[in-house]
């Protein structure tokens, strides 16, 4: 059952879970940006919860069904409509052959996810279907594209995730962090302004890195280490975690996501932990952003907080 793409939408890619293994050959995991939103809109339509969906940003495609299909949509709130009435998000619905789903205009969040029962069946590459386009690993949706979708069986329209179990989408957030390694760059000047200031996330925000502006951060003087660049805040090229956080310069910090890459000479002060990661994803331009220090206890029970809300969505349609 393929779907037809009429429109693109800004930057429409196929995400699944992403792919793991090859980070240190230098391509990274990519898959969606927001994790929970993935899982719940697959669990919302009966898919395995790493199926791929199609990761929409800011502007919704136009897509249409040539078949009978059940929908799910979430993660920002931009209204999913069939033949132009719209349709509730973080509920499953059905659409008929010949529908045509679009979206209205995004009033939070930055990232919608499109669950279709059956799955996005896109070839899988290094064991994921997942879009990294600077890879060369698929690319965004273009019109007159057509996605086939995978088997499905059940009706599962009407599902839905209760209010609670959604995510609250604010222009004003909390992103918490863990320290290091190379925060001890930093003067206690620049350390105690990164974690006091308020950040305003710029335009450049993509499936790469959110970048933003604020503060200029003083670091201590040194001798750039030999085989490092001139740039105050440079280094040894070392290895990047997902969700480190760069200052070149000491100016605008940027958050490295889920489709950067593995590793460089910038130094790196903090590490988004990964619960907070979609709250990343779904930050839109202009979004107000505080970095809150906590420690690795903190951050594993944070952890193990974020895995047991998706689970309890997944216990919703056992």
């Amino acid at each position: 059952m393929p779907i037809e793409v009429h429109k693109p939408g800004l930057s429409t890619t196929v995400q699944d879970a992403g792919r793991s293994g090859y980070y240190d050959v230098g391509i990274p995991p990519s898959g969606a940006l927001d994790q929970y939103s993935l899982t719940a809109a697959n669990h919302l339509v009966g898919n395995a919860p790493d199926a791929a969906v199609l990761e929409c940003v800011y502007m919704g495609p136009e897509i249409a069904f040539t078949e009978p299909a059940t929908v799910a949509v979430t993660g920002a709130d931009i209204p999913p409509r069939i033949n132009g009435e719209e349709r509730p998000l973080w509920e499953a619905f059905p659409v008929a052959a010949g529908d045509v789903l679009d979206f209205g205009f995004a009033k939070a969040g930055a990232r919608a996810y499109i669950g279709v029962a059956g799955g996005i069946d896109t070839p899988v590459m290094l064991g994921s279907r997942s879009t990294y386009k600077l890879g060369g690993l698929g690319r965004p949706l273009e019109a007159g594209d057509v996605l086939p979708i995978g088997a499905h069986s059940g009706d599962v329209a009407g599902r839905t995730v209760p209010e609670e179990l959604r995510p609250v989408l604010s222009k004003e957030v909390e992103i918490r962090v863990v320290m290091g390694l190379y925060d001890h760059v930093l003067a206690p000047e620049g350390r105690k302004n990164f974690l006091g200031s308020t950040w305003t996330l710029t335009p450049v925000a993509d499936r790469v890195g959110f970048r933003y502006k604020g503060a200029e951060l003083e670091l201590v003087e040194r001798t750039p280490p030999f085989g490092a660049g001139q740039d105050p805040s440079n280094i040894v090229d070392a290895p990047y975690p997902i969700g480190s956080i760069q200052i070149p310069g000491g100016v605008e910090p940027i958050i490295l996501h889920r489709d950067a890459v593995s590793g460089g000479g910038y130094m790196m002060v903090a590490t988004v932990i990964s619960g907070d990661l979609d709250v990343v994803a779904q930050s839109a331009p202009n979004t107000r952003t505080r970095f809150v220090e906590i420690g690795l206890d903190e951050a594993l029970a944070a952890r193990r907080d974020y895995r047991q809300r998706a689970q309890r969505v997944a216990g919703l349609f056992a």
